[in-house]
């Protein structure tokens, strides 16, 4: 039997609102996020969509993790198209082997049982 042990995430970021101070400059919700920014532009790995009941709801891999999650948001083809409203919360993992990036999203989907992945899926 092979055992994976999953990595803890490298970001978890929430829908929020901003908490505005004096001299803050306003930064624009992005579905309701507003700490897009600190998802890496330039690496890839593998993310994880949650509800506000902590239910897995879309695992998905990338060569660069950022430009992947906003098309999941824009898209038309996206799986997530009729969910997006569900997303709560993103966690972020920076796996930069291809090959690793794989293993992980195909165990997450199944070990966690992700609702809406309709590939890779074998429960």
């Amino acid at each position: 039997m092979i055992k994976i042990e999953f990595p803890k995430p490298d970001l978890v970021i929430r829908q929020r609102e901003q908490d505005l101070k004096p001299g803050d400059v306003p930064i624009t919700p992005y579905h309701g996020f507003i700490d897009f920014h600190k998802i890496t532009r330039e690496n890839g790995g593998i993310f994880l969509f949650y509800n506000e009941e902590n239910e897995l709801l879309f695992v998905g891999k990338a060569r660069k993790i950022r430009q992947r999650i906003k098309k999941h948001f824009e898209d038309n083809v996206s799986p997530m198209k009729n969910h997006r409203d569900e997303i709560f919360k993103i966690e972020v993992y920076e796996v930069e082997d291809p090959m690793e990036r794989e293993i992980y999203e195909t165990y997450a989907i199944n070990s966690f049982r992700a609702k809406y992945n309709v590939d890779k899926v074998f429960y």
